[in-house]
């Protein structure tokens, strides 16, 4: 059974969170915060198994929340939630250590997978660590993922490396595959946690 720890200014978000995760089999108890602040004392009262912490575009605090809880607390599991095309806060958030990306629309059976997969992987690998020859990808998926990190879209990074918008669509349909990812906004958290951008 998992305890979760919900952080997010907007209380409208938090609450629509809190609902969709009472409805996950798996969770045992959800607490919800306001802010950074809060979450720091929270957390050290009585750490809950994974934190989620909520991101905005252009807005920093669920990043620096993210960075203030790791700190102190780097065993902590954090997954931050936000808009999938908001690629600049969830590589921030990576960089800083949470351990996954969610939607905010995600589905059910996509929080149950995304809780499972966090919880089983304890370990973030690092930059040095290869990756699975299943999951091997070639130079060009790597330069197309790359400009995915970066926030371009298809039709910027084609541009960028001279090919048209169809074939990176293809390049990013194969890439996607190859890491178990079903959208950009989880390509790019899981190429930051395998080392493949930076």
């Amino acid at each position: 059974m998992t305890s979760v720890l919900i952080c997010d200014e907007r209380r409208s978000a938090r609450d629509g969170l809190n609902r969709v995760m009472a409805s996950v089999p798996s969770v045992q108890s959800i607490d919800c915060v306001g802010g950074g602040d809060e979450l720091l004392g929270r957390y050290g009262r009585e750490a809950a198994d994974v934190v989620l912490i909520g991101t905005q575009r252009a807005l920093t605090s669920g990043i620096e929340a993210t960075r203030r809880l790791l700190a102190i607390h780097p065993s902590a599991v954090v997954i931050v939630f936000g808009s999938p095309d908001d690629t600049a806060s969830i590589a921030a958030a990576i960089a800083c250590g949470a351990r996954g990306f969610l939607r905010w629309d995600a589905t059910q059976p996509e929080i149950v997978a995304a809780l499972a997969d966090t919880l089983t992987s304890p370990r973030i690998p690092s930059p040095r660590d290869a990756v699975d020859g299943q999951a091997q990808l070639t130079e060009r998926e790597l330069q197309v993922l790359r400009g995915m990190s970066q926030g371009q879209s298809n039709g910027e990074i084609g541009k960028e490396l001279f090919l048209s918008e169809d074939t990176i669509k293809t390049h990013a349909r194969r890439l996607f595959r190859k890491l178990g990812a079903r959208d950009r906004a989880q390509a790019v958290a899981v190429g930051f946690r395998r080392g493949l951008v930076a």
